[in-house]
């Protein structure tokens, strides 16, 4: 295989029971859980926007199904509820795996990250694969809301210096607002969810020039729309775009 384009590789799914180490906010509305363990060993994501399953039972029944070896994820009996994130940080040295929560006051990762304590456990799962971009682009175009800031802090924090970088993250309010570290040359663009229109941010940009790599994450027809804007207005290569939905605003007739 061609590492030097992007490709997607495979990993074993193993699930793993993991206990709370740390408990941080990162900003109001912004949650740090530091996760260890002996189960995290082995862990791999090679993509700064991999995916893994937080496993929340609601009742014991789930709780019990959870702790059986012969639990299996769409499995028959009952399933708890799951929810994708992105490993923030591992290291598989110290034993450590950062998971970033957005308290947005409902739903079972919320309402679980916000009366999570030291010493409890969770359950995850993956991930199932990453997407590997390898670092072959002069520039990166990184867009997304509070979902998706774990995966651009982490893949500014891999990518090396010599490249630019704009990076477009709506925020709620100026106090989530997070001090993003990179050796790359980076601007950001803090939109105000409320005063300032993403799209429309989007619509006025000047992009880095040379070879560039774009990535949407945000609401799902939200990510729809920026795209159209990148491709129509801004003429980006479609084979180098990866826009993808993060959540569905509530009345979606998504499916």
């Amino acid at each position: 295989m061609n590492t030097q384009v992007i490709h997607r590789v495979t990993h074993e799914i193993k699930r793993r029971r993991l206990q709370v180490l740390r408990v941080a906010d990162i900003t109001p509305r912004m949650r740090r859980v530091t996760l260890g363990g002996p189960e995290l060993a082995g862990f791999v994501s090679l993509g700064s926007d991999d995916h893994i399953k937080l496993l929340f039972p609601q009742n014991a029944a789930e709780q019990a199904a959870l702790e059986s070896p012969s639990f299996s994820i769409k499995g028959d009996g009952p399933q708890p509820a799951m929810r994708d994130y992105t490993p923030r940080r591992f290291d598989l040295n110290i034993g450590e795996l950062d998971i970033d929560f957005v308290l947005h006051g409902d739903g079972p990762a919320s309402t679980w990250a916000e009366q999570v304590q030291v010493g409890q456990h969770l359950y995850i799962g993956g991930p199932r694969g990453s997407m590997i971009v390898p670092d072959i682009f002069d520039s990166y175009l990184l867009i997304g809301d509070e979902t998706a800031l774990p995966a651009i802090a982490r893949r500014l924090e891999e990518l090396p210096a010599g490249r630019k970088v704009l990076a477009v993250i709506e925020i709620a309010n100026t106090a989530e607002q997070q001090a993003l570290q990179s050796a790359a040359d980076v601007q950001v663009k803090w939109v105000v969810r409320g005063q300032d229109d993403l799209l429309e941010t989007v619509q006025n940009l000047t992009l880095p020039s040379g070879s560039l790599y774009s990535f949407v994450a945000t609401e799902t027809k939200l990510s729809r729309r920026v795209r159209r804007v990148l491709l129509d207005t801004h003429k980006v290569n479609e084979e180098y775009l990866k826009a993808v939905g993060y959540w569905r605003a509530e009345g979606s007739e998504d499916e």
